[in-house]
């Protein structure tokens, strides 16, 4: 399939109007919606919004590349949008984009498509292309480009072996359409440029493409994996080992191509990415490993707390008894929905928390231990907090385990995988959980959750000043996201309280702005005042990153505007003891509420117009 049979004139928008990231989203979500490629728009933008979220796609060089994969698309499509002047697209080189390719991949879409969109990656790398598309005056011009450079490179097949000079690489991203392969043309375009050999394997959104073989990697002096999820590293064992983000594979090729050739990284001896020297990631410490082992965890399990959370608060609309046979309000839906909600998808939260983890840190063989050890400090009344020991416990104990195997001959690797660590990673995590953690982490967790059950007004007030300012301060990273894991974990325990200061909280930063922007419009551009529109949706939907572009530029008065807001928010929460057991959802869960619903939307009220008000009061008016 040629590009240009996914990106046409109807697409391409050569005079992008917006100045910030919001802007460009909105307009090319637009054209593509306009164009009749998108099932439902909110959701499809909503989708380029998280991926943004996981990194940017500004790669840098002027090229942003916004993409998405999700079934909110109706016809998989490519928009252009080109912005003469410059947009802030926290770009990875820290300067404006200028070139904009929004990618919008249907959820099932094909190898065809696929293939395409990826190619358009690999053009982009071309110096000429870009001059070429900054310079187009048509959209033909702009298809006449692409279609001069669209052409299909046939993989590298032959096996590199005993050279010298021979590397192999992997490369990955979330989303597995751009950043994968752009960063796979990085490395080799500069392997050649420097006379070294080189194979990269793919593992993108079609699956695994131009995969390494044993040989070839026995034959390689070392190993680069440039990837920002999880990748087959077992193969790995005994190689030096380079780790890094998909986007150094794109921007910085060089020095990860001589770092591999001075052989210039730890040797990989079976564990993990981040386990083995918390292990040669660029720029990765100790804290920001633990932290992306934790997130891989709370990003799996969150399906099963919003599923399954949502599904009991629907069960008690009936009735809080109504799922119980020997109520008189029993009803047969209601005890359904809380055996669906209740007894399975939340009975699984914690046991998949600490699966993942394990499975972060130790690859597949800590997967096992890990999910044993969640299922015995759920039995055990160590909850959630005892899940998260149970995940960081199982896998470094499998790590352990393979260091401790490795005397063990080559011919037995096998054996090592299917019978050894399972049986020794279960044996150990489970004998620990029992007789050393349950006890007294289950102590804890019942203390802990019946202090919060049982807050006075005062502490309650101030426990909601704190998650509320934490779900402000900076939406969506890493204080925001211990806030609402801190709050789901709770969902567990049957408190409720927390969370529902929580997504109230951080509902007011989007909200409060979109609000400032329709009451001082004098303080905002034309550009913010239309971003600001958008807004009411993402706020009233609990999505706090809506705020970013807005605290991005002028953080001073932003971030502290809504961090108060937020504050004011969740105390009113606490205050009116509000309790949510949907963890997510907005406005849409409101009926769910135990409490006042009423009362719960005041406090979100109240406290987006207090941000509103101080964004007004702080801001300064803006000439246009």
């Amino acid at each position: 399939m040629k590009i240009t049979e996914l990106l046409t004139k109807n697409t391409i928008n050569l005079n992008i109007n917006g100045t910030q990231k919001l802007d460009v989203v909105e307009e090319l979500v637009t054209v593509l919606d306009h164009a009749g490629k998108l099932a439902n728009k909110a959701e499809y933008k909503k989708a380029i919004l998280a991926r943004e979220e996981q990194s940017t796609t500004g790669i840098g060089e002027g090229i942003a590349i916004p993409h998405a994969k999700t079934k909110a698309v109706k016809q998989a499509a490519i928009a252009f949008g080109r912005s003469t002047g410059g947009v802030n697209y926290e770009s990875l080189d820290g300067q404006p984009a200028h070139l904009f390719f929004m990618i919008a991949a249907t959820e099932g879409a094909n190898n065809t498509h696929l293939e395409a969109l990826s190619r358009l990656s690999t053009i982009l790398l071309n110096e000429d292309v870009r001059k070429q598309l900054l310079a187009a005056k048509s959209e033909d011009e702009v298809l006449d480009i692409i279609n001069k450079y669209d052409q299909e490179d046939e993989e590298e097949t032959q096996s590199m072996t005993g050279k010298s000079q021979f590397i192999v690489a992997v490369t990955a991203c979330p989303t597995g359409i751009a950043h994968t392969y752009m960063a796979a043309d990085s490395l080799k375009a500069k392997a050649k440029e420097m006379g070294v050999d080189i194979k990269v394997e793919t593992n993108g959104s079609g699956g695994a493409k131009n995969v390494l073989t044993a040989e070839e990697i026995e034959n390689a002096v070392a190993v680069i994996v440039a990837a920002d999820k999880t990748v087959e590293m077992a193969r790995f064992n005994g190689k030096h080992v380079i780790e890094t983000a998909v986007a150094n594979g794109i921007r910085k090729p060089k020095e990860l191509i001589e770092k591999a050739l001075n052989q210039d990284a730890p040797v990989y001896h079976g564990t993990s990415s981040a386990a083995n020297n918390e292990s040669g990631k660029q720029g990765r410490g100790v804290g920001a490993t633990i932290y992306k082992h934790l997130m891989n965890g709370v990003s799996n399990m969150l399906p099963f707390v919003v599923g399954g959370g949502i599904l009991i608060a629907i069960c008690f609309m009936f009735g809080f008894n109504a799922f119980k046979p020997d109520d008189p309000t029993y009803n047969p839906i209601a005890e359904a929905l809380m055996t669906i909600g209740g007894g399975n998808a939340f009975a699984l939260m914690v046991p998949v928390l600490a699966g993942f983890i394990a499975m972060s840190i130790a690859d597949r063989p800590g997967f096992a231990a890990g999910m044993v050890g969640g299922m015995l400090a759920n039995a055990g009344g160590a909850g959630f907090l005892g899940g998260l020991i149970a995940g960081f416990l199982a896998g470094y104990l499998v790590v352990g385990l393979k260091k401790v195997l490795t005397f063990m001959p080559a011919s037995l690797e096998g054996i090592k995988t299917i019978l050894l660590y399972p049986l020794l990673g279960i044996a150990l995590t489970g004998f620990i959980m029992l007789f050393v953690v349950n006890k007294p982490v289950g102590a804890l967790n019942q203390g802990i959750s019946h202090w919060l059950s049982n807050l006075g007004t005062g502490n309650a007030v101030l426990l909601g000043i704190i998650l509320g300012a934490m779900m402000a301060f900076d939406m969506g990273g890493p204080i925001n996201k211990a806030a609402y894991v801190f709050g789901t974990g709770l969902l567990a325990n049957g408190v409720y309280g927390p969370m529902a200061a929580i997504m109230a909280a951080g509902m007011v930063p989007p909200l409060g702005i979109a609000i400032a922007t329709t009451l001082f419009k004098k303080k905002f551009s034309k550009q913010d005042r239309e971003a600001g529109k958008v807004n009411y949706i993402m706020g009233l939907s609990f999505i706090t990153e809506g705020a970013i572009p807005f605290a991005a530029a002028d953080p001073i008065r932003v971030i502290p505007s809504v961090m108060v807001g937020s504050a004011v928010a969740g105390a009113l929460s606490m205050m009116f003891h509000i309790g949510l057991r949907a963890p997510h959802g907005g406005v849409f869960v409101m009926p769910l509420v135990s409490g006042n619903w009423l009362l719960y939307l005041l406090s979100v009220v109240i406290g987006a117009v207090v941000s509103a008000v101080l964004l007004g009061i702080l801001k300064k008016p803006v000439t246009e």
